[in-house]
């Protein structure tokens, strides 16, 4: 059930109605309401998925609960490392069992020995990497004390569930979200407004940017030999901005969703193509998973309390995974791998601690275009279906082998590629000019929200009906 569908509208309008009209008075209705529309919403894609985040929410619920008894510290890190190797397991089995299956036959034929893998027809429930996370960092700061444990099973299985964010992210922390199952949520209007507003714009970024932009970009992308250097160094720009819309358009209709319920969740972009070197851009891109990394890997395994040559390998080791999270793929090992070694570069000239005025000087401005185009380039690893065809799409670009240029093939294609690139201009005035604004009175924000509303009717891809690109994920 997708966020920009009908489905999605028949089933909010009645989930909204009971939980605001119905159920105001009782917390405990309107929580239980949440976990069972949360359940529907999850099992909309395949039911038998629902039995996997159950297990995973009982299990951490309780295990939360035994480490709050437990004393001894080695009891107690037999709990955590139960929570660990179960979670990561299931996530380890579900995303990367043929991964290791076919990487292991291929290893084999390189010395010459055949091996035929047998592959499982394993379907990858989704958001298994999300809220396995969320999940794991419950168990984590409980077993480090910086958190009580739940008592309460209803608010911890709708805040593994809670549907607006379980798919895609933001990854919560329960410090954060939990506590907010346990207040009474009263409806106010400026709240709920800024909500939709949010959610809007979220569309708005999804259906008019990335979607849009997802034309050229298949067209490009799976055709790529055929293609000129400029329409492929275009593809390129335009899946940069095609899965930031996609994916922090995701992000903010999870947040509108959450206001309009009463909840307030993190924020996961904030502005990263204004970035000037890669050290800004990820504390700036996806900042729920960039944190958790943070927090829980790079932290633990001494961080930069060590020396600089361990904080070397501390930072590399947290981008290999990161790009191993992405998807059971080279390509993301390899995306993982440039952004690590690109962002040791400004660690060890010490660049990485600097922050650069935003404003409009030459050298802010070289830099931030720097930053975009290592951004794109790598990202057509990320976007790529193997290594081959990464390296031969890169190769293209330097030696312009096609001859097609696809973006200006058509009419068609020339105003999507236009509104492209236009819309992703708005987004990045509106959002700069919406961040430092503040506070909006709520007339202006009825406006925003009905213009918004309008851009979308009337420029959305909505016949190409994209999944969200971080579904698989």
């Amino acid at each position: 059930m997708l966020f920009n569908s009908i489905e999605f509208i028949l089933f909010l309008i009645p989930v909204f109605f009971l939980y605001w009209f119905v159920l105001a008075k009782s917390l405990k209705g309107q929580n239980w309401l949440l976990l069972v529309s949360s359940y529907f919403f999850y099992g909309w894609w395949d039911w038998r998925f629902l039995f996997l985040i159950l297990f995973s929410s009982l299990l951490d619920f309780y295990l939360g609960l035994t480490l709050s008894k437990t004393t001894r510290q080695k009891d107690r890190r037999i709990l955590v490392w139960i929570s660990l190797v179960v979670n990561l397991g299931f996530l380890g089995f579900f995303k990367y069992f043929n991964f290791f299956i076919e990487s292991f036959s291929q290893a084999f034929t390189f010395f010459g020995y055949a091996i035929e893998p047998d592959r499982l027809d394993i379907i990858l429930p989704v958001g298994i990497s999300f809220y396995t996370f969320q999940t794991l960092s419950y168990t984590l700061d409980v077993y480090r004390k910086k958190m009580e444990a739940s008592k309460d099973l209803l608010s911890f299985l709708t805040f593994v569930s809670f549907f607006p964010q379980l798919v895609a992210g933001p990854i919560e922390r329960a410090s954060h979200l939990l506590p907010q199952f346990f207040k009474k949520r009263k409806f106010e209007p400026n709240w709920a407004l800024s909500g939709a507003k949010i959610f809007i714009w979220g569309l708005f970024k999804k259906v008019v940017i990335a979607d849009n932009a997802a034309i050229l970009v298949e067209g490009i992308f799976s055709n790529y030999t055929q293609q000129s250097s400029l329409s492929l160094i275009v593809g390129s720009f335009l899946f940069s901005f095609q899965i930031y819309g996609d994916f922090s358009g995701y992000s903010d209709m999870a947040i509108g969703l959450s206001r309009i319920f009463g909840f307030d969740l993190i924020s996961n972009f904030r502005f990263p193509y204004l970035s000037q070197n890669i050290s800004v851009f990820w504390k700036r891109w996806h900042i729920s998973l960039s944190s958790w990394f943070r927090d829980y890997v790079y932290i633990p395994l001494g961080g930069s309390r060590m020396g600089k040559w361990r904080a070397v390998i501390n930072v590399f080791t947290v981008f290999l995974i990161s790009g191993f999270w992405h998807g059971a793929n080279w390509t993301y090992i390899v995306w993982g791998m440039i952004h690590g070694l690109v962002y040791l570069l400004y660690f060890l000239s010490g660049e990485s601690k600097k922050e650069i005025n935003a404003s409009f000087k030459l050298s802010y401005l070289t830099q931030t275009m720097v930053t975009f185009l290592l951004v794109s380039l790598a990202f057509v690893f990320f976007r790529s279906p193997s290594l081959t065809d990464s390296i031969g799409y890169l190769k293209g670009i330097f030696l312009g082998e096609g001859e097609s240029t696809y973006f200006l093939s058509s009419t068609r294609h020339v105003m999507i590629s236009v509104l492209a690139g236009l819309g992703a201009a708005i987004l990045l005035v509106y959002e700069f000019a919406a961040d430092r604004s503040g506070k909006t009175e709520v007339l202006l924000q009825t406006i925003d929200v009905i213009f918004i509303a309008l851009c979308v009717l009337f420029m959305g891809a909505f016949k190409n009906h994209i999944d969200f690109i971080y579904f698989q994920f």
